[in-house]
């Protein structure tokens, strides 16, 4: 803790802080300026009280009867390159909408989002494309926002515009979904209003964790994808750890003395009302590693893990591995006149700075000083989430036995050429922008076996699917899958023996940490016809390869809607690609 230790040392000895524009731009995010949420947008006919009438957590399947409340929510994003310094150390970020992190989306369960994003990234061009995690995409497959997989990349200076059913509720967030491209700052919280487990007075919002890099992601990506023969894998490590994007940092070890850095950027703060109970939506939007929040004196109740509500439970830490949510409430029973500190400690990563911190104000704390609080005794957890036991969903239901099942072996190791790469089934996945592959299989090409790297995985017509995940390298993995909630069947190391977990009621999530040296097992209905990635959520692992592309029900994706703008989309990324300057450097493309 001796880190842990100089660090609030140095935060007891500042008494000012950096200006929020020159932090995080135009997000008001981690300032006591942040407005709380709502209990639901109410710009809408109001049905029994609420915009989703009876639908609640416990008698509706979201899955199949969510709400269509007609109401459109449309929003413009920009995303261009800008200079920040959301921990006091100076750098160019890609920024949505000059904001890091980038604006909250909010809609109603059942309300349509639509979101035109225009790549204004100048300097060195690059495609983009964002991703709405977690979003299951029933009838807009083509709005995931996955090149290779659903799209190809939005152009420089070009525009396209997503449209999709929040058909989920709770908390999610959106990321570039271009190289690791969202590791340099394109990542915004997505909060769809909806029925709660557990009522709450006050919902704080959005709290996004993130482990922070001073190097760019085209040049970690680059170091990551060059050959080192007879050498070991490079290994990335963060310099910081940010709530909502910021954090103080000791400029005092930077090795680059030539950047601008303050060891004062400030650090996010929250406010609290004694005698309520407040909502907090935490998000893990971080590249490599798990974060462990907590916040001291203070128990949490959990009630939803992605977009599951889940039978309440209570706890001292909560672990997100990358892209996973957990929704919480707390109850402001500490001193009205105190603040406390907030922590998320980075994990399972290398850091040299893994602690963040934040604070916690009670109405009648002073707001410039700092808590002295302690933080829990809570053994370390590592990257593991809560046990399958301990998270119930709301909303009860049995899988069945699959129609087919798939075993999936995850490797690392060093090619011929001295790369290092993540295989699924001894196969590095690699894609190509400019032919998505749900494009091909809307025009019949359902077989590419002149792209093996493409790890298309066909489920035929299957009408649900189990796979067999054995995580052979020792690295614990978080995994995503997207356009379905998985089934959660097993998880534990060595070699599973058959066991499920609670087979009438697994616990369903879109990401689920796998451990080193273990397995997962999981299960999806086939509802969703489509191609859709499955892959390890640190950005470093999907660039160098741990991915596969499960294709659904491909002789129904021939009958698909899919628009005339998504192939004008792929016309316009051609006449860029075909200018001869696009250099893949890993999984995926940039400039």
């Amino acid at each position: 803790m001796g880190v842990l230790s100089s660090l609030v040392t140095l935060l007891a000895t500042t008494t000012s802080s950096l200006d929020q524009p020159v932090t995080n731009g135009l997000s008001l995010l981690g300032t006591l300026g942040a407005h709380s949420l709502p209990k639901f947008l109410s710009d809408v006919r109001l049905v029994d009280g609420s915009p989703w009438g009876d639908h609640n957590c416990t008698n509706t399947n979201p899955y199949k009867a969510a709400p269509d409340t007609g109401v459109v929510r449309k929003y413009d994003f920009t995303i261009s390159r800008g200079i920040l310094s959301p921990d006091g150390y100076e750098r160019s970020l890609l920024l949505v909408n000059g904001q890091y992190p980038a604006p909250t989306i909010e809609a109603n369960w059942g309300d349509t989002i639509e979101v035109t994003v225009t790549n204004n990234i100048t300097g060195v061009a690059e495609g983009t494309s964002v991703h709405w995690h977690g979003f299951l995409q029933h009838q807009s497959q083509w709005m995931d926002g996955t090149p290779g997989f659903t799209q190809c990349p939005i152009a420089p200076q070009k525009t396209f515009t997503y449209q999709f059913r929040a058909e989920l509720f709770g908390t999610s967030w959106y990321h570039a979904h271009y190289s690791a491209q969202y590791t340099d700052g394109v990542v915004g919280a997505v909060v769809v209003y909806g029925p709660t487990p557990k009522d709450y007075d006050i919902d704080i919002g959005p709290i996004l964790l993130s482990d922070w890099y001073h190097v760019d992601y085209y040049t970690t990506v680059r170091s990551l994808t060059a050959a080192r023969p007879g050498l070991p894998p490079p290994q990335p490590t963060s310099d910081n750890n940010l709530i909502n994007g910021k954090m103080n940092f000791d400029c005092s070890v930077a090795t680059n003395t030539s950047v601008k850095c303050s060891s004062n950027a400030g650090l996010s703060k929250f406010k609290f009302q004694s005698g309520k109970t407040h909502r907090l939506r935490l998000i893990n939007t971080g590249a490599d590693a798990s974060q462990q929040f907590s916040i001291d004196n203070h128990t949490m109740t959990v009630i939803a893990n992605d977009f599951v509500p889940v039978q309440p439970y209570n706890t001292t830490v909560v672990t997100l591995g990358i892209g996973q949510r957990t929704d919480v409430i707390v109850e402001a029973d500490g001193d009205s006149h105190e603040a406390y500190w907030i922590r998320s400690n980075a994990t399972c990563a290398k850091a040299n700075q893994p602690y963040a911190l934040a604070v916690l104000y009670y109405e009648n704390a002073d707001v410039d000083g700092l808590p002295k609080s302690s933080p829990w005794n809570s053994p370390s957890i590592g990257c593991a989430n809560d046990p399958l036991e301990t998270t119930v969903p709301m909303y009860a239901i049995n899988p069945g036995e699959p129609a087919e099942t798939t075993t999936l072996n995850m490797t690392v190791g060093q090619n011929a050429t001295g790369h290092w790469l993540w295989y699924m089934n001894n196969s590095s996945f690699r894609t190509d922008y400019n032919q998505p592959v749900l494009l091909l299989a809307e025009g019949g090409n359902t077989s590419y076996p002149d792209s093996p790297e493409w790890n298309v995985v066909n489920t035929g017509s299957a009408s649900s699917y189990r796979f067999i995940v054995n995580n052979d390298t020792p690295t614990s993995h978080p995994m995503h899958f997207h356009g379905h909630n998985m089934y959660i069947l097993a998880v534990g190391t060595g070699v599973w023996d058959g066991t499920i977990v609670r087979p009438d009621n697994p616990q369903r999530r879109d990401v689920q940490n796998v451990p080193a040296n273990g397995y997962l097992v999981w299960q999806a209905d086939a509802d969703n016809p489509g191609t859709w990635p499955f892959h390890c959520h640190i950005a470093w692992h999907a660039s160098t390869g741990l991915s596969v592309d499960i294709l659904e029900n491909p002789g129904q994706i021939e009958h698909l809607a899919i628009p005339e703008a998504s192939y004008q989309l792929c016309q316009e990324w051609q006449t860029f690609s075909a200018t001869g300057q696009v250099d893949q450097i890993d999984s995926g493309l940039r400039l």
